[in-house]
């Protein structure tokens, strides 16, 4: 069993930063890819930022530049560090761990952002 716990969300005006983290705990490998998914009310969940496990990164054309994901294989750790934050970027904020063995995805129970304009 794998489990996801997020922290860091919150309220930020336009122009401020945050920082989600997301701890894993159970079987995780340092292949597996990690990331962060976001969803606005009425809209789907969307790709933020994925890391995989030799540090390749793909990011959303909407956040390249501001946001910046990392990871911690040793403490099984994924952060996304998110800079000039626009009221656009408010959604629930969702971590991810992809098991690349059975294909399986396994998610965190989210974290609310809200930017304020």
């Amino acid at each position: 069993q794998v489990q996801l716990v997020e922290s860091g969300g919150g309220l930020v005006q336009a122009g401020g930063s945050l920082r989600l983290s997301c701890a894993a705990s159970g079987s995780i490998f340092s292949i597996f890819d990690m990331g962060w998914y976001r969803q606005a009310p009425g809209k789907q969940r969307e790709l933020v930022a994925a890391i995989t496990g030799g540090g390749r990164t793909n990011y959303a054309d909407s956040v390249k530049g501001r946001f910046t994901i990392s990871r911690d294989i040793a403490k099984n750790t994924v952060d996304l560090q998110m800079n000039n934050l626009k009221p656009e970027d408010t959604a629930v904020y969702y971590c991810s761990v992809h098991n690349v063995f059975s294909g399986y995805d396994y998610w965190g129970q989210g974290t609310q952002v809200t930017v304020s304009s």
